[in-house]
């Protein structure tokens, strides 16, 4: 065999080897079964990513559903908006738990994880509408049912997770009350979101918060530059980098006792929305940071606010409920990647840049999630 066809014959014979090493490494591993309720009410494509994130953690770690101890699907296994094909019908149905099936499912059950109940809109579900301003609810908000799952969850001190707008808008007032009164926890109301560009002309900016900010400033929207908005109600605070900003993107700092407990790295990038809350007693794991200007400090504390809040907080007597304040499971993966190890590594996933949005999930949330549940099934079985 000549020395060329050689080479390319042992580099083919490299590239088939490694993913077959790595996918048999996988099926070999050991299976952790445990069942977990997920739900996501904002589903308004087929990607379905506000859990997506999650499962796909759930099949790289290989925690299994319990009957069968067959793997996570992020298409199945979840209650909430499910789309239905084909898509130009604009078909979906509503998967709720019943009041009737919260004692069984608690029962059953050894975890929730609650990704998003935001829900879907008549804007985002329908094609070709004005998305100038919000439009109105097809189906979401956190219900009572959702809420007693998660309270008799607590009781049972069994392992409850709990992301991002679990009780803002839509969620009603006395759910949101009683919701927060038992993580222990305490909304200011504001929300916010890290944007490359505040100018209009950029894909996806949410024209609604233009016109809000007119009404309640009474001047043209003249932002250009990358920045964050906050957004209470009606209420809307800019901060733009290099005047209010000394650097756009919100970072995630976890202290070093939390940091060898859940393997996470020190800093992290954020790029999607969070919330502003009051931790009450919990335990503070990890905490935003927004590198503000001494104009920028000045604009938080007109409302209020500080540059400094916190991101993951834990209940800190059983240590089994936590609270995630951002859209964390939203990160958008090559999902068959999840089998293969070999494939998750830094060169093909993430950079070394401090402001690649992709170390988030690498470096944070699987970690985070992995860690959670594998130190609570440990804890489970003493």
């Amino acid at each position: 065999m000549k020395k060329p066809l050689l080479i390319i014959t042992i580099v083919l014979v490299i590239i088939l080897i490694f993913p077959a090493v790595s996918l048999i490494s996988w099926a070999f591993q050991s299976k952790k079964p445990m069942n977990i309720v997920i739900l996501d009410k904002t589903v308004p494509t087929f990607e379905r990513l506000n859990h997506r994130s999650l499962v796909y953690v759930l099949t790289s770690e290989r925690f299994v559903k319990k009957s069968g101890k067959g793997s996570y699907s992020a298409k199945d296994d979840y209650y909430g908006f499910q789309p239905l094909k084909p898509v130009r019908e604009r078909q979906f149905k509503k998967r709720d738990f019943r009041l009737g099936e919260v004692m069984e499912l608690a029962e059953s059950s050894d975890a929730i994880y609650y990704a998003d109940t935001y829900g879907v809109y008549f804007n985002d579900w329908y094609p070709g509408v004005n998305k100038a301003r919000r439009s109105r609810k097809l189906y979401g908000g956190l219900n009572n049912s959702d809420y007693l799952l998660f309270s008799e969850m607590k009781k049972r001190d069994k392992l409850v997770i709990l992301e991002y707008n679990t009780f803002d808008y839509p969620t009603a007032e006395l759910e949101r009350y009683k919701t927060e009164s038992l993580l222990g926890i305490t909304t200011t109301g504001w929300t916010g979101k890290y944007y490359a560009s505040l100018d209009t002309l950029s894909k996806n900016f949410p024209l609604w918060i233009t016109a809000a900010y007119r009404s309640q400033y009474e001047k043209p929207w003249t932002f250009k530059k990358a920045g964050l908005v906050l957004v209470k109600d009606n209420s809307v605070i800019v901060l733009e980098e290099g005047i209010q900003l000394q650097q756009a993107m919100p970072v995630i700092t976890t202290s070093s006792e939390y940091m060898q407990e859940f393997k996470v790295a020190e800093s992290v990038p954020f790029c999607n929305e969070f919330e502003i809350i009051n931790q009450g007693s919990n335990n503070v794991i990890s905490t935003y940071n927004i590198k503000t200007t001494n104009a920028g400090d000045t604009l938080l504390a007109a409302y209020g606010l500080s540059n400094v809040f916190p991101a993951v907080v834990q209940e800190p007597q059983t240590k089994h409920t936590y609270y995630f304040a951002g859209n964390f499971a939203d990160n958008k993966l090559a999902f068959w990647t999840s089998r293969f190890k070999i494939l998750q590594g830094k060169s093909l996933n993430y950079s070394d840049d401090p402001k690649d949005c992709k170390r988030f999930f690498w470096l944070y949330y699987k970690p985070l999630v992995n860690g959670i549940l594998t130190e609570y099934q440990a804890r489970s079985k003493k």
